[in-house]
């Protein structure tokens, strides 16, 4: 699957979808394992830690949030030993537009209850 192909398009939109959806939920993290099999159920064959799965979770979002001003939606999946996002996420949350403040634990908490509260008040 090609960045920027239908197939990675049609991926995308699917997972934009879990990931508000868990966001309207209350925000609950899930773990990258958990995210492939959703995707894998709609037709979509992401592997959990290969492929364009990083490429996917950037995209989505910068597609929720170009200016960086809204919470990411990726903050939302979690590595299984950790239960935490991957090194990536903190790149991504470090740079712009998204500029987030903090080390790894304040800064993901920090994403988690903004992502909550903004999916609240929908």
């Amino acid at each position: 699957m090609r960045k920027g192909s239908h197939a990675y398009e049609q991926a995308l939109d699917a997972l934009v979808g879990i990931l508000r959806d868990r966001a309207l939920q209350g925000a609950e993290p899930l773990q990258y394992g958990q995210l492939s099999k959703q995707l894998q159920r709609l037709g979509h064959p992401v592997p959990a830690h290969e492929g364009p799965m990083p490429h996917l979770l950037e995209d989505a979002s910068a597609r929720e949030n170009p200016d960086g001003s809204l919470p990411m939606l990726s903050a939302l999946v979690v590595r299984q030993e950790t239960r935490m996002p991957s090194a990536g996420f903190f790149k991504l949350a470090r740079r712009a537009p998204y500029r987030r403040a903090g080390d790894d634990v304040e800064l993901w908490v920090d994403e988690l209850k903004a992502l909550a509260a903004h999916h609240a008040r929908r």
